[in-house]
C-alpha cells in the first residue's frame, strides 16, 4: 500500500523500488515468500523481482488516489512497459524485462495483469462465476503461468496446472478478505451466489454473520477445493520436482482454507492468518514429500 501511495504523490518516483524485490516480497508478509526461498538464487531473485512487478501494480488499485488518477497511472505503468518490450528503452521496468527474455515470459502476460488491476478500478462486483474467473485469470492465473516459466518444465500440462492453482489461491483470498474487501464497498463474492442463498450486498457490507453466510461460504470453500483438485489432477510426475515452489504455496492457501472452514468462517469480523512457524513447517513438508513423489 505504501508503494503505491508514495507512487501516486510521485508518478516517476519509483525508479530504485525495483531494485529492492525481496524486501517488497518480505515485507509484504506474502505466503509466497517461503515457496520462493527454496529456488536457486538465479531464479529466487527472478521470482523476487516478478512478485514485485506484481506487487506493486495490484497496490496502484489500492492507493488513496482519486480513480481518474489510478488510470492513468495504470497507463503510464502499460506504456513503460511497452517502451521496454519493444524497444528497449531504459525505463524502470528494465529489470523486468531482461527476466522475461531470460526466461521467455511474453508481455502478453504481463498485460493482462494490468487489465485484471483496471478491473479493480472500474467494477467492485461480480454478477456471475465466470465474470469472477475472467478476474481470476487475470491476476492470479497468469502470474502462475509466468512463475513457471522461472521455474521450469518441460511438459506443457504444467500450464493447465498454473492456471487452476492461480484460481484456487485467489478464491482463497477473496474467502479471507471478505471483511477487509466490504470496508472498501467490494464485494467479490458472485452476486449469483449471494442470491441462491439469501445474502444481500448490504448484509456483507454491514458484516452480518448468519447461517446463511456460512452456506454461502460453504459454496466458495466447495469451489475452491475444486480447483486446487483440478491443479493437481494436472500436475504431471515429472514435473513435481520443478514445482516444489508452487506446491509449497498450494499446501499454505490450502491450510488457509481449512482453517477458515474449521473456524466457521469468521471473515467478517477477523482476518485469518497462517503464523510464520507454521508455514515454514508447511515449506519443509512439502519439499520432502514432493522429493519423494517425483521419484
Amino acid at each position: 500500500m505504501g508503494l503505491a501511495k508514495n507512487y501516486f504523490d510521485n508518478p516517476f518516483s519509483l525508479g530504485n523500488q525495483m531494485t529492492q524485490d525481496k524486501t517488497i516480497t518480505k515485507k509484504s508478509k506474502s505466503n509466497f515468500y517461503y515457496a520462493f526461498s527454496v529456488l536457486p538464487r538465479e531464479k529466487r531473485e527472478a521470482i523476487y523481482t516478478l512478485y514485485s512487478f506484481c506487487r506493486q501494480t495490484d497496490d496502484i488499485a489500492d492507493g488513496n488516489a482519486s480513480a481518474g488518477r489510478k488510470q492513468k497511472t495504470l497507463d503510464y505503468w502499460e506504456n513503460e512497459l511497452f517502451r521496454q518490450f519493444n524497444y528497449h528503452n531504459h525505463t524502470r521496468f528494465d529489470k523486468v524485462w531482461k527476466i522475461a527474455q531470460k526466461f521467455r515470459i511474453p508481455l502478453e502476460y504481463f498485460l493482462e495483469l494490468i487489465n485484471g488491476v483496471r478491473m479493480d478500478l472500474v467494477q467492485s462486483r461480480f454478477h456471475s462465476i465466470e465474470d469472477l474467473m475472467n478476474y481470476c485469470y487475470r491476476v492470479a492465473s497468469v502470474v502462475g503461468l509466468m512463475s513457471i516459466q522461472i521455474f521450469g518444465y518441460r511438459d506443457e500440462r504444467v500450464k493447465e496446472y498454473a492456471v487452476n492453482l492461480g484460481i484456487a489461491l485467489q478464491l482463497t483470498n477473496i474467502m479471507r478478505d471478505v471483511g477487509t474487501d466490504a470496508d472498501m464497498g467490494r464485494v467479490y463474492l458472485p452476486l449469483e451466489d449471494l442470491e441462491k442463498f439469501g445474502v444481500t450486498e448490504l448484509d456483507i457490507i454491514r458484516k452480518k454473520h448468519s447461517d446463511s453466510f456460512f452456506q454461502l461460504m460453504n459454496y466458495q470453500y466447495q469451489r475452491a477445493q475444486t480447483f486446487y483438485q483440478q491443479a493437481a489432477a494436472a500436475l504431471p510426475t515429472s514435473e513435481r520436482r520443478n514445482m516444489i515452489p508452487s506446491q509449497i504455496m498450494k499446501n499454505i492457501y490450502h491450510h488457509l482454507l481449512q482453517l477458515m472452514e474449521h473456524r466457521h468462517f469468521p471473515v467478517l469480523q477477523q482476518k485469518v492468518e497462517i503464523p510464520n512457524l507454521v508455514q515454514i513447517s508447511i515449506a519443509f513438508k512439502t519439499i520432502l514429500t514432493e522429493a519423494v513423489l517425483s521419484i
